[in-house]
């Protein structure tokens, strides 16, 4: 568990030069139709039966795709936020689990996965459990797809100034890049950058360093959907 998630935290950083552009307008048209091979549907249904068949631009297309689903809201609360909040201690314990609390671990993060495919933190309890129980196959489909979808966000931009930022379609997933590793690499601060950017301080080798994060993609739907937290801020 720890060794996998320290190498998916250095490809991250290893592959954060090599960005790519991410065009909005291209992958909304291409997901919300349902003749392209990228339509979000499509992409959904591959994500959740397990499909290894999914390249990484299926990836980028499936990750933000999810910005223009109909019931996106990058501030819904989990429906089994108590239960989550119920299994603090049993997380921290990380080893040696008890048949039954891996077991309510499994459990949770299935019905979390299943509100919001793109929870990250239990796509990582979900190759714990399936690690740990020695289901090796499925524990390296879900340690893949954890992967995927980290270096889909690492890959959007370099994140060292806003006009290089990387792109999340959720806020939370800006803390997830950073400490989902076995050695996680303690965020410092956060701070909201105008119009639109998040900058989020790190202590990398005994010293602070920022990276940014676009928040206007993720903005622009959600204000789309809710006009009413728009006139808020005026």
């Amino acid at each position: 568990m720890k060794h996998f998630l320290l190498t998916v935290f250095s490809i991250i950083i290893s592959l954060s030069v090599t960005a790519q552009s991410i065009d909005m307008d291209d992958i909304k048209a291409k997901t919300t139709s349902n003749t392209s091979k990228f339509y979000y549907p499509t992409l959904l249904a591959k994500f959740m039966s397990n499909d290894t068949s999914m390249t990484p631009e299926d990836y980028r297309y499936f990750y933000y795709g999810t910005l223009f689903t109909e019931d996106f809201n990058p501030y819904r609360p989990n429906p089994y936020e108590k239960e989550i909040k119920a299994l603090d201690q049993v997380y921290l314990k990380r080893e040696h689990l008890t048949r039954a609390e891996k077991k309510e671990v499994e459990r949770i993060a299935r019905l979390s996965l299943a509100n919001n495919p793109l929870d990250l933190r239990q796509m990582m309890y979900m190759t714990y459990v399936y690690e740990s129980n020695r289901k090796y196959n499925l524990a390296k489909i879900w340690r893949n797809k954890l992967s995927n979808i980290l270096l889909t966000i690492s890959r959007s931009g370099t994140g060292t100034d806003p006009e290089h930022a990387r792109i999340v379609v959720y806020p939370r997933h800006e803390f997830d890049l950073y400490n989902l590793s076995a050695k996680p690499v303690p965020v410092e601060k956060q701070e909201f950058v105008p119009p639109y950017y998040e900058k989020i301080t790190v202590k990398q080798a005994g010293k602070d360093t920022d990276f940014y994060f676009n928040l206007k993609p993720l903005l622009d739907q959600y204000y789309l959907k809710h006009p009413e937290e728009l006139d808020k801020t005026d």
